[in-house]
């Protein structure tokens, strides 16, 4: 009778645990680390700092950094391309009697700039994508 107690008890407390340890339970971010700075590649940085015919090489070096790579067109202009992903894994609950995942989800976001300059440095183009699944 006392074992059975014991036995029922330690489960209560596993279960307890468990049910603790979900409600802990955050979302997780890839490619983004604990101390990684934030990206300011963003639409909104974009529209308000880049101008056509004003903007140049040195001021978007300066906002956003090295581009993921650098071309030139059929004019034989200079681009640059700027691209960042991030993907955001949301853990799933567990069922507590069948100890199964019931939900986990996941969003996956690009963005993608690209640049085109004239002959003097300065920004003649550039669009965005941006898209999310």
């Amino acid at each position: 009778m006392i074992k059975k107690q014991i036995i029922r008890m330690k489960k209560l407390l596993l279960s307890s645990l468990l049910i603790l340890s979900l409600c802990a339970c955050k979302s997780y971010k890839y490619g983004t680390e604990g101390n990684a700075q934030k990206s300011n590649l963003t639409i909104g940085v974009v529209k308000s700092q880049l101008k056509k015919g004003q903007t140049s090489q040195d001021e978007i070096l300066k906002l956003f950094g090295a581009p993921n790579l650098v071309s030139k067109n059929k004019s034989n202009k200079e681009v640059w391309s700027y691209n960042r992903m991030s993907v955001e894994h949301k853990a799933g609950s567990t069922d507590f009697f069948s100890g199964q995942r019931a939900s986990q989800s996941s969003t996956s976001k690009s963005f993608d700039l690209i640049i085109t300059f004239d002959e003097n440095d300065i920004v003649e183009d550039y669009s965005v994508v941006s898209t999310a699944y």
